[in-house]
């Protein structure tokens, strides 16, 4: 069982690196595809429109598994996480846009680990499950982060504001996916598709919303199809990976891709572009890449191995 449960774990580990790897290059769009980027679509509607994919897919999974949907409880958890793990986040980063450097907010969501690791052992799958040295390692991630990213600090109330506001999103995506594991682990070993489609349906519909409201909606399909083409390669398997790894792996484990998705494009554009790289740089990415690793690594009070077992049972 033991043996089992180290494999099972190998396979998190795997789906989180291929997640990241998703989300790099979904982040190099522009730089490595700009044709298909350089379209008229709003950020937020373009948000939307792979967890309308998902939502789609999930939906028939479910309903040819013929599995319970959520309800009552279920229904507004399922709610509440595709809110607070996409909308709120998305919503408070675009106001955020005109007052912080996408830099800086790649700098500032490298605290989403740190606020897992606090978070998790009040809102995550059970109390004391936070790994040891977990808040160490992530902020050793932090500072490696700061490292390569230049952090421009606000010169003014408004932009002292959005990079709060910043904050903040990180804070709420590391809480939302801290109570998404908890859900996610409480589930029968057949409802994870139909809490997937409800929490994708919910998230596809709060950033359409709040295109509509902030940005205006663009239905021309000569627009919209590269987006769609997009999100069915890179977004939708990246979002499935992160659902699937829901009861499978640690909030706190989970949060390193908002640390190891930059490392990632950063090696990429680095073996790509040969640029010339300084020593601050490269002691930034080993800091990086030994957090994340230890936070990966580190025991967890058995949390992941009876989460582990369980689903072995269930499988």
């Amino acid at each position: 069982m033991a043996a089992k449960a180290l494999a099972w774990a190998k396979t998190g580990w795997a789906a989180l690196l291929l997640l990241c790897f998703l989300l790099a290059v979904g982040a190099m769009r522009s730089d490595l595809f700009p044709v298909s980027a350089a379209n008229s679509v709003p950020q937020l509607e373009r948000e939307a429109v792979p967890f309308a994919l998902l939502a789609l897919a999930a939906g028939l999974y479910a309903a040819a598994r013929k599995a319970p949907w959520p309800r009552g409880r279920q229904l507004q958890s399922s709610i509440v996480i595709g809110l607070g793990l996409f909308v709120v986040p998305s919503l408070l980063v675009s106001l955020a846009h005109g007052w912080v450097s996408a830099f800086t907010r790649v700098a500032l969501f490298s605290l989403v680990p740190v606020f897992a690791v606090v978070f998790e052992p009040y809102i995550g799958r059970r109390a004391g499950s936070q790994i040891r040295g977990g808040l160490l390692a992530a902020l050793a991630a932090v500072v490696g982060s700061l490292c390569v990213f230049p952090l421009d600090l606000p010169g003014s109330i408004e932009a002292s504001a959005a990079f709060a506001a910043v904050i903040v999103a990180a804070a709420c995506v590391a809480a939302a996916n801290c109570y998404a594991v908890r859900v996610a682990n409480a589930l029968p070993s057949n409802g994870l598709a139909s809490m997937t489609a409800m929490a994708a349906a919910s998230a596809a519909v709060g950033l359409a919303a709040a295109s509509a409201a902030t940005e205006g909606l663009v239905f021309r399909w000569s627009v919209v199809s590269s987006d769609l083409a997009w999100s069915a390669i890179v977004s939708l398997p990246g979002l499935f990976l992160l659902f699937w790894l829901m009861p499978r792996m640690a909030a706190s484990r989970m949060t390193t891709r908002f640390v190891l998705a930059p490392l990632m494009a950063i090696l990429i554009s680095m073996a790509l572009d040969r640029p010339s790289v300084g020593l601050l740089t490269w002691a930034g990415l080993l800091l990086i890449a030994a957090g994340a690793a230890w936070l990966l690594s580190a025991p967890d009070d058995h949390a992941d191995a009876d989460s582990s077992t369980l689903k072995l049972n269930r499988s």
